[in-house]
């Protein structure tokens, strides 16, 4: 069906083998036949068995990209209608789909596009050259889809602005697909109202991905004093406050965030509970130790401290020093929450280095519970990009 073909080098492609979706550079023998990077091609193992067929570009480090295992495949309208309603479908079994991510690349065999959904707008990521020419009509079979089920998209705004598009050979790229509309758009999560910026916010606007995490605070918050840090636009904080915490402060390095969480406060109704201070974490925690303040909750949700595996140490410096501070701010019996959104930050470096930091604080930690992230960001065994989230709540205790 695609003449064009990659054969393997003997021995290479085991991640796509055992169930991934990628095919690296330096794991392709040959590619015979004509091709221009974006199109679709067929990938074989060094002795002619067919692997799958993805689009590849030479441009990346991540030269082929799967899209189906099948040889007859044909990657048409019909072949993207059918992966966007099995996702779709997906949502509505598993989550809240007033919010939600609706497509997640690989993990929804739709490699290298990102779709989330904000109340009745839509936000696109697109960060492959294959799946970018597709990109188009991917929105508008995923608009009739939802307006099969009464969903009616009054908007969509395209947030292909990450540094990775450049190793892709591909410009940043932010804005409207279709006629404008206002961006700032209101949503409603865990009975907490929050206004989201899907133009000048991170990322897509709003991390959906700690939806379930952030409810599972609400039964330790209600009185408590709370210390909720990189609080970005206020999600926890402001889950503590409408859980009945006492006082929350919310402490993030951005301005712009600190104005949007006080935003947020205010159309929750929780300004006068719930308090936001623009601060380095860094420099605040020991100066909050110096000042002998404590807390009964400390939830530590910082962005990632590394995007390589070439900077992990000074991740694990970074992820070590702001649990052992967060610690010794928890009054004994109190409750720490602590996150990592770092893929390479893997679960067993994450859990040693806050191990590490329990035995410099002289705190003993009792485990509450360990989460991943929303199963809207749905984890695909062997394809191990998907998983990236790790959460966890301790009870921090006194050494005795």
């Amino acid at each position: 069906m695609y003449n064009t073909i990659a054969t393997l080098k003997k021995g290479e492609g085991r991640t796509l083998k055992a169930g991934g979706l990628w095919v690296y550079d330096n794991e392709i023998d040959s590619v015979m036949g004509s091709f221009e990077n974006g199109d679709i091609i067929a990938v074989h193992d060094f002795d002619g068995y067919f692997l799958g067929i993805g689009f590849i570009n030479t441009n990346s480090k991540i030269t082929i990209r799967i899209l189906s295992r099948k040889k007859d495949t044909v990657i048409d309208r019909n072949f993207l209608k059918k992966r966007l309603e099995d996702a779709w479908n997906y949502r509505k079994a598993t989550v809240d789909t007033g919010s939600c991510r609706i497509v997640f690349g690989e993990a929804d065999f739709l490699p290298g596009i990102v779709i989330d959904k904000f109340s009745d707008v839509l936000v696109v990521e697109s960060l492959a050259l294959g799946i970018d020419r597709l990109k188009l009509q991917i929105v508008e079979l995923l608009k009739e889809i939802l307006a099969e089920d009464g969903i009616f998209i009054r908007g969509v705004y395209e947030r292909s602005d990450a540094k990775v598009r450049l190793n892709e050979g591909m410009e940043r790229f932010k804005g409207f697909i279709g006629e404008p509309f206002d961006t700032k758009v209101l949503i409603e999560e865990n009975g907490v109202k929050y206004m989201v910026d899907v133009e000048d916010g991170q990322k897509t606007g709003f991390f959906l991905d700690q939806k379930n995490n952030r409810a599972s605070i609400h039964r330790l918050c209600k009185g408590k004093r709370v210390l909720d840090c990189f609080t970005h636009t206020g999600s926890f904080a402001l889950n503590a406050g409408i859980a009945g915490a006492e006082e929350v402060l919310g402490v993030d390095a951005s301005m712009t965030g600190i104005l949007q969480a006080e935003e947020n406060a205010r159309l929750n109704g929780l300004e006068d509970r719930v308090k936001f201070r623009c601060a380095d974490v860094f420099e605040l925690l020991p100066s909050l130790e110096e000042q002998k303040e404590s807390y009964d909750v400390v939830i530590l949700d910082p962005p990632a401290f590394t995007k390589s595996r070439n900077s992990i140490k000074n991740a694990v410096k970074g992820y070590r020093e702001i649990n052992l501070r967060g610690m010794r701010l928890v009054r004994n019996g109190g409750f720490l929450v602590t996150c990592s959104c770092s893929h390479f930050m893997d679960p067993e470096l994450f859990a040693k280095t806050i191990k590490e930091a329990a035995k410099g604080a002289h705190k003993r930690l009792r485990q509450v519970e360990f989460r991943t992230q929303c199963a809207d960001h749905p984890i695909l065994w062997a394809a191990d990009e998907s998983y990236y989230l790790k959460f966890y709540i301790f009870q921090v205790i006194d050494e005795m």
